[in-house]
């Protein structure tokens, strides 16, 4: 492809992407360092050693990072935003790399500098000199960061690289040699904020979307962004990274984590894949509320069942995401055309009646599916369920005031002389069925700590209560108060048991 093609190629997707309701992130607080270069140069260590964090998966592999990932980095009391892009090809026409294009662009555009990273080892390759030509045509300032220099006799090497006409900077992304020249550089050339002069931000809710790969995770970040913060394909396991995005909607900050895939341990091959699935659930036990997305046309399944109890298990709030709602309905009906067409739906009418496709009911189905979920995921009867099309937007409005309302159940606090009151007066502790011959008594119960909910009971047993009774006891606490979505925790104080008095033989 020539360098026209590109140029072109360029301007039409700067040209035609979809103008979208700005974000209020940090980058109207922060000036942008932007990350580039082509596959596997050492982008993501880069911005792991910038950052001073593994939030960008680092492996041999090329081609993992795939969206913007987002940090920040502290230099000399000041402050920078780093940006992480996917490596970059300009002439591939396959659809994950023209999105890695796309999604670079997005960030050149609110960038401060650019920092095009390139091997050492390689030297100057035709693609390193094709996005040096595609950054100056920016207008945006840049400099050249020669990584992989591991030792002063190799800074040579990094000679050549002059000719790309920008400022070099030899560096060991993995040892963090030459970075604080780098970070020098990058302070005289940009506005920094200082550190203790940021703008203090009220707590944002941390929401985490999981789920198997391809259900339309990414699809509902952009959604729920109001922009193509996370590329989406037909491929399964395009996202690697978790992708962090705040939204600020009617006056309230969310941070939503788009997550990878997460697929059984016997499914994932790459070394990158395996370290994706660590990551999607470190990015589950650091939210709040986590978006269980569901594939509304396969039902739940076995795996979701399984990313299921992994947010359970954390004490995250779940919120059940039936996805491709849009999609279910439609082969739902044409499923019950099908079905009255048959001999056996024919048999089942009265003589003379036709079987009218507009008397399906969409909203018995999402009863009948509702119904389906809570068997499937027993240990989840305390989620909502919500039913939208993350694709088209129906019903994803939805979606906020539910999570809002799941946020303050998980950090709603009761005091303590209101749940004795509630204990003595409303709970008929015999009820519960236990198998255990000793009657269970409780002197007393308090709220331990919020988030997730936890209660701290006294009681009269020398062992821990039966789970069967636990559960009698938080159907209980839930009929009297709401903790919509959020898991209920007990920890019981147990009696200690009496040592035997031991008889002297001198007694006997």
């Amino acid at each position: 492809m020539s360098w026209d093609a590109v140029q072109w190629k360029v301007a039409a997707l700067l040209r035609f992407s979809i103008v979208r309701p700005p974000l209020e992130t940090m980058t109207q607080i922060l000036p942008s360092l932007v990350i580039l270069g082509r596959p596997n140069v050492g982008k993501s260590t880069l911005f792991n050693r910038l950052t001073g964090t593994r939030r960008s998966i680092v492996t041999n592999e090329p081609g993992i990072t795939r969206d913007r990932i987002y940090g920040k980095a502290e230099w000399r009391g000041k402050a920078l935003e780093i940006v992480d892009t996917g490596g970059i090809v300009p002439d591939d026409k396959a659809l994950i790399p023209t999105e890695i294009l796309r999604q670079a662009h997005v960030a050149i555009k609110k960038a401060a500098l650019l920092v095009l990273v390139v091997d050492s080892q390689a030297g100057v390759t035709p693609l390193d000199q094709e996005l040096a030509r595609l950054l100056r045509t920016t207008g945006k300032p840049f400099v050249v960061a020669v990584n992989k220099v591991d030792a002063v006799s190799q800074e040579v090497n990094a000679a050549v690289f002059h000719s790309l006409g920008v400022p070099v900077f030899p560096i060991a992304a993995e040892h963090g040699t030459g970075v604080d020249d780098l970070l020098d550089a990058a302070l005289a050339e940009v506005d920094a904020v200082e550190s203790e002069e940021e703008v203090a931000k009220e707590d944002a809710v941390e929401v985490a979307i999981i789920g198997r790969p391809n259900v339309g995770k990414s699809t509902l970040l952009n959604r729920m962004a109001g922009e193509d913060r996370s590329i989406v394909s037909p491929i399964p396991g395009t996202t690697m990274d978790n992708v962090d995005t705040e939204v600020t909607h009617e006056g309230k900050t969310y941070r939503f984590v788009d997550t990878a895939g997460i697929r059984r341990k016997a499914k994932t091959t790459l070394v990158a894949e395996k370290l994706s699935v660590v990551m999607a659930r470190r990015g589950l036990e650091r939210c709040d509320v986590a978006l269980l997305v569901v594939d509304g046309e396969q039902g739940v399944t076995q795996g979701d069942a399984q990313i299921a109890s992994y947010a359970e298990e954390s004490g995250r709030s779940v919120i059940i995401v039936i996805n491709k709602w849009d999609l279910a309905v439609v082969a739902a009906r044409n499923a019950a055309s099908r079905d009255a067409d048959s001999a056996k739906g024919k048999s089942r009418r009265a003589p003379g009646e036709r079987h009218r496709p507009e008397d399906f009911n969409p909203e018995k189905l999402a009863f009948d599916y509702e119904k389906m979920i809570r068997g499937k995921l027993k240990f989840l009867s305390y989620a909502p369920i919500v039913f939208l099309s993350a694709k088209t937007g129906e019903r994803a409005s939805r979606l906020f005031p539910l999570i809002d309302q799941v946020a303050a159940a998980r950090r709603r606090h009761i005091a303590t002389p209101e749940l004795n009151r509630w204990l003595k007066e409303d709970v008929d502790l015999q009820r519960g069925t236990t198998p255990k011959a000793r009657p269970v008594r409780i002197y007393y119960i308090t709220q331990a700590k919020t988030a997730p909910p936890t209660f701290l009971l006294f009681s009269n047993q020398k062992e821990p209560m039966h789970f069967s009774y636990e559960r009698f006891l938080e159907n209980q606490l839930r009929s009297k108060y709401e903790f919509l979505g959020a898991p209920v925790r007990f920890v019981q104080r147990l009696r200690k048991r009496e040592p035997r008095p031991h008889k002297n033989k001198d007694e006997e």
